[in-house]
């Protein structure tokens, strides 16, 4: 019997490396329920393939993520909120 790990956040892909959202992650409040629609809105999807292209310094903020054809550029807390499974 084999064990799936648990997915990743987004936050923590290494730079180059790609992913399949496995979901966007809903919160219990308001404001990250929207934030959660807003990525889902922006493209991030289950089954959608992701790539973390660069992050910014100092720091590591904000990820630049390309989801499909467009790049996105996102603040860690909001990285945090996509759960992945690095290809």
């Amino acid at each position: 019997m084999t064990h799936a790990s648990p997915p990743l956040k987004l936050d923590a892909l290494a730079v180059g490396q790609s992913a399949t959202v496995v979901q966007v992650v809903k919160g219990e409040d308001r404001e990250t329920q929207d934030l959660a629609r807003r990525l889902m809105e922006l493209g991030f999807v289950p089954g959608e393939r992701i790539r973390l292209l660069k992050r910014g310094m100092p720091g590591g903020e904000p990820l630049a993520i390309k989801v499909g054809n467009s790049t996105f550029a996102l603040r860690r807390f909001e990285a945090a909120l996509v759960a992945i499974q690095p290809e």
